[in-house]
């Protein structure tokens, strides 16, 4: 399985504790160790839906570096979660830093170009996506607009009386969920989604979530 060494790392141990000091975040987690490939898995897989991100093993959530003892004893389940788990592939690089006779292992996950990149296991799929220090699981709108950013043709903005609704809407109580549109306009769920997700696609709309609720709001954008 591992057909490429890691490589070692350019940072040394200074630079790694100055690097943590900023604490977990949109583009940095922590994991003590690996103790699944599915949890490892969605963490980069949410960096890779997200803007990226740098996974550091070895080191705990309050920053102390604790270091793995080796890790082609970890490194199965890392490799698993980065190329067996995730699909489709990402692009990463592994680094390894020496901390006396242990082992900091980096996981540098880039931006995905091809979006979303789906978590699969036990014949289930789901995509994740990163908000803060928290890799959660992304709701259909989200996964729905991560894939609008493949499309290689734009997207008509048609102005018809389901679209006046819902700016008359916006301007009175300011945000909206899928469900209160579904029920503002007369249709399904899916359609009323796929009217948001595209308003917001052209940036008309703002997408936002909000006690594990996820709103609708109007943009700045004139149109």
């Amino acid at each position: 399985m591992f057909k490429i060494p890691p490589a070692t790392s350019s940072m040394s141990l200074g630079d790694l504790k100055r690097f943590i000091k900023t604490g977990e975040g949109t583009f940095l987690e922590f994991k003590r160790t690996i103790s699944s490939p599915e949890k490892i898995a969605r963490e980069v897989c949410a960096f890779a839906n997200t803007k990226g991100g740098t996974l550091l093993i070895g080191v705990d959530d309050n920053r102390t570096l604790i270091g793995v003892d080796s890790y082609y004893e970890e490194g199965y389940q890392l490799i698993e979660a980065l190329t067996v788990l995730c699909d489709p592939p990402l692009d990463y690089k592994i680094e390894l830093l020496e901390m006396g006779q242990r082992e900091i292992v980096i996981v540098k996950v880039e931006e995905a170009e091809k979006k979303p990149v789906y978590v699969k296991h036990n014949g289930k799929s789901a995509v994740y996506i990163r908000q803060k220090d928290k890799s959660v699981q992304a709701s259909k709108e989200r996964a729905a607009l991560l894939r609008t950013e493949n499309r290689d043709t734009g997207i008509t903005f048609e102005y018809g009386e389901n679209e006046q609704r819902l700016f008359r809407y916006l301007n009175e109580y300011q945000k909206i969920t899928v469900n209160e549109y579904a029920k503002l306009i007369n249709r399904s769920k899916y359609k009323s989604s796929r009217i948001l997700i595209n308003l917001v696609s052209i940036g008309v709309l703002n997408l936002f979530s909000k006690d594990d609720q996820e709103f609708f709001t109007l943009s700045n954008k004139t149109f």
